[in-house]
């Protein structure tokens, strides 16, 4: 029986749960040292000079290193460059050379034989900066030419997507409705901030390093080409994460500085950072600026979408590039009928960290301007917000639906089955249509009570992953692909891929993720692909197992190979289960020279890659009730539900938890969490003390309603990919409760939702009343 769509046991938590997980935490190495960052104090500045004398006198201090140390000074590429923008000049360098550009640059590394010296020493450090005005607004400072730019302007480029005739559209339709509106600078938080151990084998002259997440192949590729040092020679390992969501595993200074070192002093060399370096050095997310405006016909059917934003990327393009903007103006269409589409994004640079990818990149943000500005048009119309998306989402006659344009070079074929159908059927099961009764029976009864929706386009999948699968002599089964584990079941879901191939149990399959010595390369773990791309490869790879499986256990058993069938980790004749070849002997045999074939791999062993050319596209629905506390300001979630097309779920449970976990950081990002700067670009935001997460009471039960109607065409497992669906319509739909609960006109100008916007809401009302 399939073991596809099981909630098996997760292989990971037998070692999460008894404290035997491997994190770069615990990796402590004989005679390591302690790296300790220096950074800059202030967010623009000339560097004059950087004094490290006293510092490097400091008994146990091994090394201080600063740009001088590197000749030439390497600077960080981006992973998926984008036609038409040369980002070079404003890629961030390993070290600050000549200006500074934010708040908590690196500018200076110390090296120490403890971590406490390390951090003393730091402090030690004398900068002599010259202070530059700073720019926090992206749209006001798009056009300033800073003189870190070289007379360059802050402004990147422009993402332009789209297609129809929209200028004609928007001339001629009889209904237009406009809204301004921003998304406040928050990110990702995991548990486990960064860190990273290297260690240096004389006696093999190879480098192994622990603590690479997210895409360990490209940053050893980096790593390899800025030091000079092969690729062979160096050896990824995996550890588990304690969260990543798009944040950790980014190329970061501090993953060059900490090999750098290694090889200069040839000893292991270890970092890990505090959480006031993750609030000012890691990747921030989300900050936009959006004027968006949707053409009606008469009857209220959408002629068109157009819109520009400026997206804040910080002090730098770091490795996401250009991604974040392409991914939100190519699909702000979303699930709707739309016969004309365009959105310019301004990737622009200020005097803030950088930014990067956080589950849902562009998403999050383009659902929450077009879903709000739905609702900002139902009232102006007078038509209820649901009917208005029942007009225009895409039904079956429609589906599949290509849209003339393309993401990433590969073509926008929305290969759903039923957008429509879906938001129907989800309403139903959560019993939407009682959830706006309460609101306004509650609303009538004097308390801000609202209720409100968001329908969800979301994408999986594109690219290459490897896969290599073997059987060893004792009938051991192993997988190796070029994912990373980040606490989202990854070695379960490739487990139960394989244990379904081999009909053997999943507990019995080892899963091996991101070793470079395994497996010469692999994408890595992002944007919903694990299952969609690396799992495709995974059963590929099996197969190719099962069909050299098949060539011997049919030559040992003198049938054809069409007879034999799968049969709890063996091959047996078909219809004679007592004449079978368990796989360890299958394997031992492929040694022989009756196996052995000229260009092909000894063993029962095989490998596959797998490029998908274009991605799927899930959808889904957000739902919310929520109460708002007409003296604070306050935004109490009453019901939360999400719906989502998963097209084939391989570990439902996960799938359920991956939501569910979602829809929690888009709480947090909806009504809490916020980077704020003063006026010279200082971050006020560097613990959990003033960037608030959610807590267990401002987050109630998650609906979640999982469907499985739309297997994806596009792979051979049927699945969509769920890692950021939960995430992605969030704000839309905790903003249009609010809006609802309000009985505003306009619309509600920004998120986060914090108390002090919502008061200045309620007062803004109250004056047009």
């Amino acid at each position: 029986m399939s073991v596809i769509g099981k909630d098996v046991p997760r292989l990971e938590d037998e070692r999460l749960l008894r404290g035997r997980g491997r994190f770069h935490d615990a990796v402590i190495r004989p005679g390591q040292l302690w790296m300790r960052v220096v950074r800059s104090p202030v967010a623009h500045a000339k560097i004059r000079a950087i004094d490290t004398s006293a510092a490097s006198r400091l008994p146990g201090v091994v090394e201080v290193i600063t740009a001088r140390d590197f000749n030439p000074m390497p600077r960080i590429p981006v992973r998926q460059p984008s036609p038409g923008i040369d980002f070079t000049p404003y890629l961030q360098p390993v070290l600050a050379t000549g200006f500074i550009r934010y708040v908590g640059e690196p500018v200076a590394a110390v090296l120490a034989e403890d971590p406490y010296l390390a951090e003393d020493a730091a402090e030690l450090v004398r900068l002599d900066l010259e202070e530059l005005p700073v720019a926090l607004d992206a749209r006001a400072a798009a056009d300033l030419r800073p003189e870190c730019w070289g007379g360059a302007p802050n402004d990147v480029g422009v993402i332009d997507a789209g297609y129809g005739d929209v200028d004609e559209v928007f001339a001629a339709a009889p209904h237009i409705v406009t809204a301004h509106l921003r998304i406040g600078r928050h990110s990702g938080t995991p548990l486990e901030p960064r860190g990273l151990v290297a260690e240096y084998d004389d006696s093999t002259e190879r480098m192994t390093i622990w603590g690479a997440v997210k895409v360990p192949y490209f940053n050893r590729r980096v790593i390899s080409s800025m030091l000079g040092f092969a690729e062979h020679r160096i050896h990824m390992l995996e550890t588990d994460a304690g969260g990543s969501f798009g944040i950790r595993g980014e190329l970061y200074p501090e993953d060059v500085l900490v090999p750098f070192l290694c090889l200069r002093t040839g000893r292991p060399v270890k970092w890990t950072e505090d959480r006031i370096e993750h609030m000012v050095a890691a990747n921030h997310a989300r900050e936009q600026e959006h004027e968006i405006e949707l053409a009606f016909d008469a009857d209220y059917r959408l002629l068109g979408l157009r819109d520009e934003a400026w997206l804040d990327t910080g002090g730098y393009v770091r490795t996401h590039g250009a991604v974040v903007a392409t991914l939100g103006a190519a699909m702000i269409s979303g699930p709707y009928r739309l016969p004309a589409c365009r959105c310019r994004i301004h990737i622009v640079t200020t005097n803030k960290t950088g930014v990067g990818t956080y589950r849902a990149p562009g998403r999050f943000q383009h659902n929450f301007v077009r879903e709000h500005a739905l609702d900002v048009a139902a009232r102006r119309f007078g038509v209820d917000p649901v009917e208005l998306r029942c007009r225009n989402l895409l039904d079956a006659a429609e589906l599949p639906h290509r849209r003339p344009m393309s993401i990433f070079n590969a073509p926008m074929l929305l290969d759903g089955s039923d957008h429509l159908g879906h938001f129907d059927k989800s309403r139903a099961a959560i019993g939407y249509v009682d959830w706006r009764r309460e609101a306004q029976q509650a609303r009538a009864a004097g308390r801000l009570v609202g209720a409100g929706c968001a329908a969800i386009l979301e994408k999986a999948g594109l690219g290459h992953d490897n896969a290599v699968v073997d059987v060893g002599v004792t009938g051991a089964v192993r997988v190796a692909m070029g994912g990373a584990t980040s606490g989202q079941g990854i070695e379960t879901v490739m487990a139960q891929i394989v244990a379904d191939e081999f009909d053997v149990p999943v507990e019995s399959v080892k899963v091996v993720l991101s070793d470079t010595d395994i497996l010469a390369d692999g994408a890595g773990t992002f944007a919903s692909r694990s299952t969609v791309v690396g799992g495709t490869a995974v059963k590929m790879a099996a197969e190719k197992v099962l069909a050299k499986a098949r060539r011997a256990a049919a030559d040992l058993l003198g049938v054809a190979e069409e007879e034999l069938v799968v049969d709890k980790g063996a091959l047996a004749v078909a219809g004679q289960p007592d004449r079978r070849v368990p796989f360890g002997q299958i394997a031992a045999v492929c040694f022989t020279p009756r196996q052995v074939r000229n260009d092909e791999e000894p063993g029962l062993i095989g490998r596959s890659t797998y490029l998908a050319d274009v991605m799927t596209y899930p959808y889904g629905a957000h739902y919310v009730q929520a109460e708002v506390d007409r003296g604070t300001g306050g935004v109490k979630i009453l019901r939360y539900a999400v719906s989502y097309e998963i097209g084939r779920a391989v570990h439902p449970a996960m799938v359920r938890g991956q939501l569910v976990g979602g829809a929690v950081q888009g709480i947090g990002g909806a009504l809490l969490e916020e980077f704020r700067y003063d006026e010279s670009g200082v971050p006020l935001s560097t613990t959990l003390d003033e960037y608030l997460w959610p807590r267990a009471i401002d987050v109630p039960d998650i609906q979640v309603e999982l469907y499985e109607d739309s297997p994806s065409p596009g792979n051979p497992l049927g699945v969509r990919g769920a890692g950021e669906g939960g995430v992605a319509g969030a704000g839309a739909a905790i903003a249009n409760a609010v809006f609802d609960a309000l009985q505003l006109t306009g619309d509600v100008g920004a998120l986060p939702l914090h108390s002090q916007r919502v008061l200045a809401l309620i007062k803004e009302r109250d004056k047009m009343q």
